[in-house]
This record gives structure tokens, C-alpha cells and sequence, in this order.
């Protein structure tokens, strides 16, 4: 892939049951930025999307970055997506929500089916997205219940290691995969993240269906 550096498959973690944390550095040599992010995000989810019902999250800082990655993925035909912001009404949000968390019971118990009935696994066609700002996260503190996606993917990467906690509290499964889009100068955040959070943030392998 073009945007995305080459990088030799990380080791496998010590406790599987523990959610696994990956960047992909995106290619500075596209000089418009938004461009290299949008191309960066349809190559991840060229793989990723293709898993039949897969529950994704991508987070976003602002409603700009949202839009954006709103206007690349209704493009691809292979992904059933939804957004949540600021101005959404609650009804909606609640509905969205909701759906959302259907969509990860299923593909828990078609996970589930894989290691005894295959005849039982539910087929869908695409997979499942949400596509979220920071203060539009599910709200635990006020007894919102986490949406438990298989896949985070940190569209931008935040600056402070509570906002990256409170991404993977609210929208991570127990066992799923972070994914942290960076650009050269972000580098040193991530490590900071890293160090601080004691967590260990490995670079992602080209074959991406690897860590899936």
C-alpha cells in the first residue's frame, strides 16, 4: 500500500484476551494531508470492511474530520455506515446506538458458531461502522453502555492518553484491535500515550487480515 509504510508483523501478545494496539504511519509525501488520511483509511478498510458484519469505530476530533471520513466511506459499497455528532437529535442517537450494539451481539455469536456449528453462522454482506466525534462518545459515566467494536480506528490521533482511554472504554471489545492513524511529527505523542497508559503500540503488518 502506498500510504502506508512497510512494517514486519509484530510479535503476538502475551494475553489475546487483551485489546492489541497498532499505528500506520501515513505517507508525508502526499502534500495535501487530507488526501493521505482519506487514502490511508479506504486502504485499511479496503481488508477490515470486507469482513462480513465486522463492528468498526472510527473517532474523530472535530465534525470536519468526520465529514470527511463520512464522505470517503460512503463510497465504499462494502460498509453499512452511521455517524454521531454533536447536532444529531437524541432519538436518533439512541437508535444508532442501539443498532449498533445489535450488530456486535451478532458478530459475537457468529464468532462463537466458528469454534462449534459453522452451519449456525449468520451471513451478512457488509460490515458495520460508526463514525463519531470525541463528545459524542456512548457516556459510561452517566449509564450509557460501551457499543464493544472489533476494530478502533483512531482517525486522528488524540493529544492527551484519558481521551484515548475514554475512546477504548467506550467503543472497544474487551479483545479488540486498536488502530492509530500517525504522521511523522505525531510520533512522539504516540509514545507518550504508549509509556504513560503502559500500553504497547506496535506497528501495524502490511497483510492487515493478519491481526483481524
Amino acid at each position: 500500500m502506498d500510504a502506508i509504510e512497510a512494517a514486519s508483523p509484530p510479535q503476538s501478545p502475551s494475553n489475546p484476551s487483551q485489546p492489541r494496539h497498532f499505528y500506520v504511519a501515513v505517507d508525508r509525501l502526499h502534500f495535501k494531508m487530507v488526501l493521505s488520511f482519506s487514502e490511508t483509511l479506504v486502504e485499511l478498510l479496503g481488508v477490515a470492511g470486507r469482513r462480513s458484519g465486522l463492528p468498526m469505530v472510527v473517532c474523530c476530533s472535530s465534525r470536519d474530520e468526520l465529514d470527511a471520513v463520512c464522505s470517503v466511506v460512503s463510497n465504499l459499497p462494502y460498509i453499512s455506515f452511521a455517524s454521531l455528532y454533536s447536532d444529531l437529535a437524541e432519538a436518533e442517537r439512541t437508535s444508532v446506538l442501539e443498532k449498533f450494539r445489535q450488530v456486535t451481539m451478532r458478530w459475537n455469536q457468529n464468532i462463537t458458531a466458528q469454534s462449534g456449528n459453522k452451519d449456525e453462522i449468520e451471513k451478512e454482506d457488509k460490515s458495520h461502522m460508526i463514525v463519531v466525534t470525541d463528545t459524542c462518545l456512548p457516556l459510561l459515566a452517566s449509564g450509557e453502555s460501551p457499543i464493544s467494536a472489533r476494530v478502533l480506528i483512531n482517525y486522528e490521533l488524540p493529544t492527551k492518553k484519558e481521551t484515548y482511554a475514554r475512546r477504548m472504554s467506550s467503543c472497544l471489545a474487551a479483545d479488540g484491535i486498536v488502530i492509530n492513524m500517525v504522521v511523522g511529527g505525531e510520533v512522539v505523542t504516540l509514545k507518550n500515550i504508549e509509556e504513560s497508559s503502559s500500553l504497547v503500540i506496535a506497528e501495524m503488518p502490511i497483510n492487515i487480515s493478519e491481526i483481524l
